[in-house]
């Protein structure tokens, strides 16, 4: 099954107050092994990056005036994730924003199936912090590269914690700890990786208030 990790960095938050998408960000993976199809751009948003979106990603106005506008990538973004499953972080961010570009171009919606992350997260880790850094710290996942948001750093340590959220192993993906081999049907090597997370005393304290104010009682 392929699916598509996907991140995208803007001129701001929220497209309502006309903010457009300066970079777009897709690593495929097959049955949750990464393959070397990925697509990647700069864009142009024909309007000047917030301070607050500089400071994240760094992208400034002189560099971004030099990109291709979406219209002109526009086509070859769709057949990339046409008829895959995206996965996103924050997904309801990601999508108005490319939804509003689609819109521009003269093009729908999209309609592909989606898996939030952030919603996974929250599920499985309630009251603990669940942004992209704090779960690759609770995964042992070095993202000693991100010094700054950029779309396809973020993709591929996203798909590192996509695959540990839905508890998979993972084929190895340049992880020094907790390896062990594994011989796979067709004689080929390969290492699996799989931590073994313990909650701290206050997630085990936010868990069960959790509970208390969200799940109703049983009567027999």
């Amino acid at each position: 099954m392929k699916e598509v990790v996907l991140d995208t960095e803007t001129t701001g938050l929220s497209v309502k107050d006309g903010h457009r998408i300066v970079e777009i960000g897709c690593i495929e993976l097959d049955n949750l092994i990464p393959t070397d199809n990925k697509f990647h751009c700069y864009l142009n948003p024909e309007r000047r990056v917030s301070e607050k979106a500089l400071a994240i990603h760094g992208y400034d106005d002189e560099f971004l005036s030099n990109q291709k506008k979406f219209n002109e990538i526009g086509e070859e973004f769709l057949r990339f994730i046409e008829d895959k499953k995206l996965i996103i972080h924050n997904a309801e961010f990601d999508i108005a924003h490319l939804n509003n570009e689609l819109n521009l171009f003269g093009k729908k919606k999209i309609k592909n199936k989606i898996i939030d992350t952030l919603v996974l997260a929250r599920d499985k880790f309630p009251g603990a912090p669940v942004s992209l850094d704090a779960l690759c710290k609770r995964f042992s996942i070095d993202n000693s590269k991100r010094i700054q948001h950029t779309a396809l750093i973020d993709c591929d340590l996203l798909a590192k914690v996509y695959i540990n959220l839905i508890d998979q192993k993972e084929p190895k993906l340049n992880f020094q700890t907790n390896m062990q081999e594994k011989k796979g049907s067709n004689d080929l090597r390969v290492a699996y990786f799989k931590n073994v997370i313990k909650p701290t005393e206050k997630e085990i304290k936010n868990h069960n208030e959790y509970l208390k104010q969200n799940l109703k009682k049983n009567f027999f």
